[in-house]
């Protein structure tokens, strides 16, 4: 503790503002902050790694013979969509940590330190997206030793991984401005649950289009789950990836220039 505190009391320029280099450093301190929590509350890693593997066993062997008439031909086509449903759920935990620093204090003391205000805020996000590889990582190491390949090779894993995290980040701007807004943390999972739930579910993550209903399909054409998890899926497996990609980009710019200066607005109204 001794360590960050140093590091994060960096030398404030005469108008009040930190220096950009010292800004950038106290981010990863604040980082590092969070992703240390890990070790000292040991229940978060059944969110980032119990949980992650319970969704590829249930949805491999509970769903996997209805729906794909074999538990490894359905995780060939499911696990990037829970991989890309887990990853969305993740970014509440983004909410959920702000929201919990907000209502203990915690920004209340870093406010009376030299350190940018934007460093806690960016630092979260830094550690959630740490995070997200983590599980998604431990995903695919499962779904490999189940017998599922990534037929589309290691770049296509590569730029496959980039995209989803990519599109976290864009996504945990929603999240901050949920975490500002809710009164506490149970307010948050509730209100998060109730978004993301009916949006993964009614997109290409788990069930191919074609087979929803023609008014569900109209929706699931554009949801930007099922972009995210038709490119992911593509890219791990070698098909065409072209149109979902560039949606999948389109949605995340669009999810970022609405929610950023919202969550940045909100932030510094705490803050």
């Amino acid at each position: 503790m001794t360590a960050a505190t140093t590091t994060i009391t960096a030398p404030v320029s005469a108008s009040g503002r930190v220096p950009p280099l010292a800004a950038l450093r106290q981010t990863f301190t604040m980082a590092w902050r969070s992703l240390v929590a890990v070790k000292h509350n040991p229940l978060e890693l059944v969110d980032y790694s119990i949980t992650p593997i319970m969704f590829v066993f249930l949805f491999t062997y509970v769903l996997g013979g209805q729906m794909a008439g074999s538990p490894e031909a359905y995780l060939k086509y499911a696990l990037p969509g829970i991989i890309v449903q887990n990853t969305l759920f993740m970014t509440m935990y983004t909410a959920m940590a702000l929201n919990t620093d907000l209502t203990k204090g915690v920004f209340d003391r870093l406010r009376s330190l030299p350190v940018a205000r934007s460093a806690p805020l960016i630092g979260r996000i830094t550690a959630d997206l740490a995070k997200h590889v983590w599980a998604m990582l431990l995903m695919i190491g499962l779904g490999l030793a189940l017998g599922f390949r990534i037929t589309g090779g290691f770049g296509g894993f590569l730029l496959g991984a980039l995209l989803v995290v990519v599109f976290a980040a864009a996504v945990s701007w929603s999240a901050v401005l949920i975490g500002m807004l809710a009164g506490d943390a149970e307010k948050v999972q509730a209100f998060a649950f109730t978004i993301i739930f009916p949006i993964t579910f009614t997109s290409s993550a788990f069930v191919v289009v074609d087979t929803m209903p023609g008014w569900l399909q109209a929706w699931s054409d554009i949801n930007p789950v099922t972009h995210l998890s038709d490119a992911f899926r593509g890219l791990l497996l070698g098909g065409a990836v072209a149109e979902p990609v560039m949606w999948s980009l389109v949605w995340a710019a669009g999810i970022a220039v609405v929610f950023y200066p919202l969550a940045m607005r909100a932030y510094r109204a705490k803050v």
